[in-house]
């Protein structure tokens, strides 16, 4: 009796350390990391031409199947491809299994060209502006819809040639383009550090594949096969190993940051603050402001302990992603104080966000057109 008494306190006391650290979630901690790996184009569709005779689609399916085959060392790990064979995947298809999936990421890798020797990496995320020569790649990358029967019907009338055809990003997609951001940033960096390739950076485009896709979704511009030198690289075992290396290494460190509920945050308010109102009552009817702080996969609950002795939380699911927020007012300049309290406590890159009628809402457009 006085050992089973042992074991009874021994469980409790491990059960209350277990809740205190914040790893209570079962769920968290059983679900794997699910990452759809989509090597562009395939089949019928080469990709980028050339005059080398280097092919995107295989250079592109080579490094994913490279990247497919670390992660799935990973036990924490889930992977999925688009395709593994030379086989050809409408954009809809694509975006489907990724869906389909319930993905923590989607990861499109594909390969850059150019009439001229331009070289080096890019990486994408869903954006609905784009500059002329984002929108020459848009373009590009869009028009393989072209190539699949019935693409009328499946596009809703989408024209990837138009500019005018861009594609509107809802306040529901934010958080993915938030997501996709921090993603975007490791790669180019491990391009840059890691490989010392030189990076063109990270770039917003109205590419379709990662409209629909409803997780963090990034497309890899791995480097011109049209480049004399870069396209060696790319289409040689080693030059892929590295380029694989580079996106799983930028992967496994994005789950570790969000396991660490460690969020950062893209979507930062224009909005300074004015020292002298700060003090002053700003309410906005039928409005309510909240802190987000974080955003991440942990299911995690919203208590004081796991958020550095913060009060007042809440969170939402978005996706396969959780945010997390902290306060709740009408006030504006109380939440601008709310939002200070948190960048103190550590939570540097937290965003004030606006609510109306209970939905999510663009915060700049409730200051602009809301009587208070």
């Amino acid at each position: 009796m006085q050992t089973t008494a042992k074991h009874i306190i021994v469980f409790v006391v491990i059960t209350f350390i277990t809740s205190l650290t914040g790893i209570s979630s079962l769920q968290a901690q059983d679900d794997k990391f699910v990452v759809v790996l989509d090597a562009g184009h395939g089949g019928h569709d080469p990709g980028r031409p050339t005059k080398n005779g280097y092919k995107e689609k295989d250079i592109a399916l080579k490094i994913v199947l490279q990247i497919g085959k670390e992660l799935e060392k990973n036990p924490d790990f889930k992977v999925i491809y688009t395709r593994k064979t030379d086989v050809f995947v409408t954009l809809k298809n694509r975006a489907k299994i990724a869906n389909k999936a319930d993905a923590d990421l989607f990861v499109s890798v594909h390969c850059n060209a150019h009439h001229t020797q331009a070289f080096g990496t890019e990486t994408y995320v869903l954006g609905a502006k784009n500059s002329e020569r984002n929108m020459a790649v848009a373009k590009a990358e869009n028009e393989v819809i072209f190539l699949e029967e019935d693409y009328e019907e499946n596009y809703a009338g989408f024209d990837p040639s138009s500019p005018e055809s861009s594609i509107a990003i809802g306040i529901e997609q934010e958080v993915y383009v938030e997501q996709s951001i921090v993603l975007a940033r490791k790669v180019e960096d491990n391009f840059s550090g890691k490989l010392k390739r030189r990076s063109r950076g990270i770039k917003q485009l109205s590419l379709w594949v990662l409209h629909n896709t409803y997780m963090p979704s990034v497309l890899i511009e791995t480097g011109f096969i049209t480049n004399k030198k870069e396209g060696a690289y790319l289409n040689s075992s080693s030059g892929q190993v590295k380029v694989a290396g580079a996106i799983t290494d930028a992967v496994i460190a994005y789950k570790k940051e969000l396991d660490q509920n460690v969020g950062n945050s893209i979507l930062i308010s224009d909005t300074e603050i004015d020292e002298d109102s700060e003090t002053t009552p700003d309410i906005y009817e039928g409005v309510t402001f909240k802190v987000q702080i974080a955003a991440s996969s942990r299911n995690l609950d919203a208590k004081p302990y796991n958020f550095k002795g913060l009060s007042n939380l809440s969170k939402e699911k978005a996706g396969a992603l959780y945010k997390y927020f902290y306060g709740s007012t009408s006030d504006y300049n109380e939440a601008r104080q709310l939002n200070e309290e948190a960048k103190e406590k550590g939570y540097t890159t937290s965003f004030l966000v606006a609510y109306k009628d209970g939905k999510q809402t663009d915060i700049n457009e409730v200051l602009k057109t809301t009587t208070n």
